[in-house]
């Protein structure tokens, strides 16, 4: 798709995930820029994204963007751990000086790496995340990148992003599978002072994550450094922060049934949202 058929004229911020977890980076960025108007879209159909290869989450992930693009976004922030691993780079790199050199396409792990910095002071860091992002270690990478006396410890936690959707955050289940992950974690590095909540979905598992991990153990979780991440991009950035539109609305897609994404959407974001059906590719 030529970006000639792309609308010039300024439109909503994009978020985009593959399923929910991106509505708690939705969130966070709404609290710290209500004036800005937002379009949300879940590739919901297709989730999750996490088991699925580089190059199928590439291609997923650059239909979204195109979508969004499509519906007049100039800047689309991926809020989902995947993507921004797996797509965010090839994108950024191949496909915009092609598609429209002054669209914008942002992810969400280097913003929290960039964070954790001035968080750890043991300089011993983990990770709860999806096999996939785990398997991808972009945070290690983009962590030793910008601090490379920080040691970063992985650990994947199958079950959780799904005890979430099922709405079971609060359930003894639920609690099991956080004591069981995050005790391997610490065993793994009883050095860790900082864990990233590196999965979209596991904010709501928090009041379990903080009752399980150890005494003076820093929680971080992505909204709020994602959120003040683009706050200062656009502070930066006169002429994006000018192609977005500003009437404090929000928009949500879905690729899948809409009746299933309002209702899980719900448990995201405790409010009643009203989706449209979209179709990618």
């Amino acid at each position: 798709m030529p970006f000639t058929a792309f609308p010039s004229s300024p439109g909503p911020i994009g978020v985009f995930d593959s399923g929910f977890g991106g509505l708690t980076i939705l969130h966070g960025i709404r609290q710290m820029l209500p004036e800005y108007d937002y379009v949300y879209l879940g590739d919901n159909a297709r989730a999750p994204y996490g088991s699925r290869s580089f190059e199928v989450v590439y291609q997923f992930t650059r239909q979204a963007v195109l979508k969004l693009f499509s519906m007049g976004c100039h800047l689309v922030v991926l809020g989902c751990n995947t993507a921004s691993a797996k797509a965010l780079r090839t994108i950024q790199q191949r496909d915009l000086p092609e598609i429209d050199p002054s669209r914008r396409v942002l992810g969400i792990i280097r913003p929290t790496a960039e964070a954790i910095g001035s968080i750890t002071k043991t300089r011993h860091v983990g990770i709860l995340a999806t096999e996939g992002t785990v398997r991808s270690r972009s945070y290690d990478l983009e962590i030793r990148k910008l601090f490379p006396d920080v040691t970063v410890t992985g650990q994947a936690c199958p079950l959780w992003a799904a005890i979430v959707e099922a709405n079971e955050a609060d359930s003894p289940g639920a609690d099991y599978f956080v004591q069981k992950r995050i005790g391997q974690l610490m065993r793994r590095d009883p050095q860790i002072d900082s864990i990233i909540l590196g999965c979209t979905h596991y904010p709501l598992l928090m009041s379990s994550i903080v009752r399980h991990a150890p005494d003076g153990v820093r929680i971080v979780p992505q909204g709020e450094y994602v959120a003040a991440s683009l706050k200062n991009y656009l502070d930066r950035h006169d002429a994006i922060r000018g192609m977005i539109t500003q009437g404090g609305s929000c928009q949500y897609l879905t690729t899948e049934s809409e009746e299933r994404f309002n209702e899980c959407a719900r448990i995201f974001l405790r409010q009643k949202v009203e989706a449209r059906h979209v179709t990618l590719g």
